[in-house]
């Protein structure tokens, strides 16, 4: 009940957000925070991982189906492609 299950990125952010548990591109994340991408930079959101970590400048993740594998992976914490975060607590 915690976390929504869903299966398209945009419906997730969606639940997120109506739920009150979203957090724009500049918060800091937390671990185990959802973070949702937006690669083409049209406001719609692409691609969903999870947080499982951050030093203060680069935003560390476990991603699914992430060049046809799950990949832990690592971004600029002001990064572009963030469109935001899904938060846990």
């Amino acid at each position: 009940g915690l976390v929504p299950k869903f299966a398209g990125c945009v419906d997730g952010a969606n639940w997120f957000k109506s739920n009150g548990k979203w957090q724009n591109r500049t918060y800091e994340p937390k671990t185990v925070d959802i973070i949702f991408f937006d690669w083409e930079g049209d406001g719609i959101s692409d691609h969903v991982g999870i947080v499982i970590g951050t030093d203060g400048s680069r935003v560390y993740t476990v991603e699914g189906n992430s060049g046809d594998a799950c990949k832990v992976r690592d971004y600029d914490i002001n990064s572009s492609v963030i469109m935001g975060y899904g938060l846990m607590n």
